[in-house]
């Protein structure tokens, strides 16, 4: 017996204490950085969740967790957002209870067996012992942790009146929630994947206002930094976390030694399919105004910080038209402004949610039985936004790629002609001026119209005069010989980009307040980059 437990001890210390070779993050203006090298990192993440009432990593049950991380790093992602509830850490009645007892406790029978069967080490640890080991095995795979607060009683998140919503709600006491705080930080002192900690998940409620907010924020990131200064200090904004306006006339005050990021939430939750039927464009522009005004503009020169959009996200089965089309729209957003993000979510299903077991979660990237990508076109469609695109410390000047957000494909010139490719191996563009040529960068040809439903070519006509046509600002259109505007269009037969009368635009080149037409196969973004 002595024996048994010194083997599931060194199992457990060996799972705790892997490390990465990683130097903690820091901030540099707008940024993320390597605190050692300076060299701006980008979190492209996923999230992971293990707050909801078992408190165990959702897919345990479905496949080994090798199998789950190989998913994760092999669809592009260097980042896990991994959540949990501060009664872990501060309720021993809740933190000290084995899986297999966490799982007898709702009587998950099924989902025990299946942990049983993929990873039946893990039936004995605490569900603590497991949040630990789940970490470390990311960080052996070189996969960077942002630990994510997201609620305290664990359950499911995000009811205004669930009593997780705001400080002094049922399950909210603010110095409880300050003690899980510093035992987390305190705990993956020893985690170098772990390179920040979100302090809260989608403040919301009735009780939620602006004083409480400045109070009780500010005290969580000193309490974090006090207790672990190598973390990355995480914080949300009101209105579950779309809206961080009032930094603009009153600044948040702790001094953390560049550890200080903010984060946001972007979906289109309670826009109907209609509006982004009948209104694309314009509502395109409205979202992204909406965005700018409320988080994006904390990556501007006046007010600095790094910008972590940490969860948005779609119905993978692409049943939503709302969904469908806001993520093409936000996808131009986030390439052009090249922010660090999180996509919601991983999981294919949930162990138990809302007391339902074994639920399907459409959101997931994987499909029910974790097998495999539910949307691997979509999941595609993330290459432009995993990488980094504006990078500060390069001596290359900035040039422009031709992203297509539908698609996720750049132009790249082929025999003079625009084809759609890999952004990777995108044709590079000269910053451009509205109603002024389409100049290669580095090259004298520029881009001109041949004609209705004929793809543009590059030459040395520079006649050519392009300009943004609709509210979205993704609609690049020039006029052909008969003086008509011509907006760039990808072929939905073979993908080719062509010239076409421009949708959802009228001819004097006024937005159309209603359209039937999904003007998106002519959305283009020149995403500005230097590396």
């Amino acid at each position: 017996m002595m024996r048994n437990k010194m083997n599931q001890h060194a199992i457990l210390m060996a799972l705790f204490l892997v490390q990465i070779n990683s130097a903690p993050l820091s901030t540099n203006s707008r940024w993320i950085v390597d605190s050692a090298s300076g060299k701006r990192v980008k979190l492209a993440c996923v999230n992971w969740p293990s707050h909801l009432e078992p408190m165990i990593a959702e897919g345990l049950d479905k496949k080994p967790i090798d199998d789950i991380i190989q998913k994760i790093s092999g669809s592009g992602f260097n980042c896990v957002r991994f959540t949990w509830a501060t009664y872990m850490f501060t309720r021993p009645d809740y933190g000290n209870l084995r899986v297999s007892e966490s799982l007898d406790k709702y009587n998950l029978s099924a989902a025990r067996a299946g942990i049983a069967k993929n990873n039946p080490q893990i039936l004995s640890m605490t569900v603590v012992e497991l949040h630990k080991a789940v970490v470390g095995e990311l960080g052996k795979k070189k996969l960077m942790v942002v630990l994510d607060n997201h609620v305290s009683r664990p359950m499911w998140c995000c009811a205004g009146n669930d009593g997780n919503s705001f400080f002094g709600d049922a399950y909210f006491d603010p110095e409880e929630w300050l003690q899980g705080l510093a035992a987390v930080a305190t705990a993956y002192k020893a985690f170098p994947q772990v390179v920040g900690l979100s302090l809260r998940n989608e403040l919301r409620g009735g009780r939620e206002n602006e004083p409480d907010w400045y109070k009780y924020m500010q005290e969580g990131a000193n309490t974090v930094h006090e207790q672990n200064p190598n973390l990355l200090v995480i914080i949300s904004g009101l209105y579950t976390a779309t809206n961080l306006g009032y930094l603009k006339s009153k600044a948040f005050e702790v001094n953390l030694a560049n550890k200080l990021v903010f984060e946001a939430h972007w979906y289109t939750f309670g826009i109907p399919d209609k509006a982004w039927t009948d209104q694309t464009n314009n509502l395109c522009a409205t979202v992204t105004k909406r965005a700018q005004d409320n988080y994006l503009f904390l990556t501007s020169a006046k007010i600095s910080f790094p910008l972590f959009l940490s969860e948005f996200g779609i119905d993978e089965r692409g049943l939503s038209i709302a969904d469908n089309r806001y993520i093409t729209c936000f996808l131009a957003a986030v390439a052009e402004f090249d922010v660090d993000w999180a996509l919601w979510s991983l999981q294919g299903s949930y162990i138990l949610r809302e007391g339902k077991v074994n639920l399907d979660e459409s959101y997931g990237i994987l499909d029910f039985d974790w097998d495999r990508l539910r949307n691997p076109g979509f999941v595609s469609r993330l290459r432009i936004v995993q990488q980094i695109n504006q990078d500060f410390t390069s001596k290359i000047p900035t040039y422009y790629k031709m992203f297509h957000p539908l698609s996720g494909q750049c132009v790249q010139i082929v025999s003079n002609e625009m084809a759609l490719a890999n952004c990777k191996y995108a044709s590079r563009w000269n910053q451009h001026r509205d109603d002024s040529p389409l100049k290669l960068e580095g090259a004298a040809g520029c881009l001109s119209v041949a004609g209705d439903g004929v793809s543009p070519r590059v030459s040395e006509d520079c006649s050519s005069k392009w300009k943004i046509v609709s509210s979205s600002a993704l609609h690049l259109a020039a006029q052909d010989g008969k003086g008509e505007y011509l907006c760039l269009e990808v072929n939905a037969s073979d993908s080719s980009v062509v010239a076409k009368k421009c949708l959802c635009v009228g001819n004097d080149l006024s937005n159309l307040r209603t359209c039937a037409d999904n003007p998106q196969s002519q959305w283009f973004k020149l995403v500005p980059t230097n590396v």
